[in-house]
């Protein structure tokens, strides 16, 4: 008896540890995925995105309009979660372009090459990282717009977790001159 109540809580056990296991299976991409971030609907965006699994969440993976910004949230201290998977999209697929990269084509961050440091912006308008599956097809996107070929591990800070001037903003002089201006009127 104490035999078969061992064998049926093991069985128990094993069952309930194969539940506990999340599927980190890439979804496709809907009208339904909003980005992480920016909290738009990341089909309106042109270039590569990215959803990453965290643990604890089923549910719905995060999405991001960007591949710079998934890099970004993976290493930003404030993130809670286990990340699980990070897929992205795979710009060398066949049918995927600028304008429409695809929503099926995913492949895991940790086994793509990016190219970075392009003259491309993502879809949000700053600088992409933009992932391959196949080395060759990034070294050539690589040669035609500029950046250099480095798997996840390799992306500098600097290339996500910077700020980023766009055409027309202001630098940082200017920025800290206008806050001080602010601070004096403020004041009155």
């Amino acid at each position: 008896m104490i035999r078969l109540l061992s064998t049926l809580t093991l069985l128990t056990l094993s069952a309930c540890k194969e539940e506990l296991a999340q599927d980190t299976t890439p979804l496709p991409l809907t009208v339904d995925a909003v980005g992480h971030f920016c909290q738009m609907n990341v089909l309106e965006h042109d270039g590569p995105k990215a959803q990453a699994h965290l643990g604890g969440l089923p549910q719905m993976p995060l999405f991001f309009s960007q591949v710079r910004d998934v890099v970004a949230y993976i290493r930003l201290p404030e993130q809670t979660h286990e990340i699980l998977t990070i897929w992205v999209n795979d710009m060398g697929a066949q049918g995927a372009t600028w304008t429409d990269p695809g929503t099926t084509n995913w492949i895991a961050a940790d086994a793509a090459y990016f190219v970075v440091g392009s003259r491309v912006l993502g879809g949000m308008g700053t600088p992409e990282i933009v992932p391959f599956a196949d080395v060759t097809k990034a070294n050539s996107f690589a040669v035609k717009n500029g950046g250099q070929v480095m798997r996840l591990t390799q992306i500098p800070d600097a290339a996500v977790l910077t700020p980023v001037v766009i055409d027309g903003d202001s630098d940082d002089a200017d920025f800290e001159q206008r806050l001080r201006k602010l601070a004096r009127t403020s004041g009155d």
